[in-house]
């Protein structure tokens, strides 16, 4: 389960003083929290793929802390944030490459039976209950709105 990674990897950063890997699982760990007390009057707490989607939201929000920083003339903000995805990364399942994530859409639109641009939202709904924390949601969107117009 993905919450004793979790505490498992800050024991481990704590040991091992990197302060990089001890301040990023805090921050996930407190982003862990909000979104539990978010879902409480449904569920006790999130589960996995909520938790992955959450991590894929935090990668995303620092690649475009990443792109302003790097505007800004601002090179040591930028190689923090990198820190923090690579982090990140080490609790999410590994990506899909290029033609996977390719095939996957193929077999998706199948399965959804999608015929137009209009039925984009179906199956991207579909890739992310499907796969997971293994798609980028925003390479995923460009693969299906190619195959989809043609």
């Amino acid at each position: 389960m993905l919450r004793d990674r979790f505490t498992e990897a800050l024991k481990e950063a704590m040991k091992s003083k990197e302060d990089l890997t001890v301040s990023t699982v805090r921050l996930i760990l407190a982003r862990l929290k909000e979104k539990d007390i978010e879902a409480r009057p449904k569920l006790d707490r999130i589960d996995d793929t909520a938790i992955q989607q959450m991590l894929q939201q935090m990668i995303k929000q620092r690649r475009e802390s990443i792109e302003l920083y790097e505007k800004g003339n601002r090179p040591e903000l930028a190689a923090k944030e990198k820190g923090e995805i690579a982090v990140i990364e080490r609790f999410l399942p590994k990506q899909m490459s290029g033609a996977e994530l390719e095939s996957a859409v193929k077999d998706t639109i199948k399965e959804t039976g999608a015929a137009s641009i209009k039925d984009m939202g179906k199956v991207m709904a579909a890739l992310r209950t499907k796969y997971a924390g293994q798609v980028d949601p925003a390479a995923a969107s460009q693969t299906v709105k190619k195959l989809l117009t043609g």
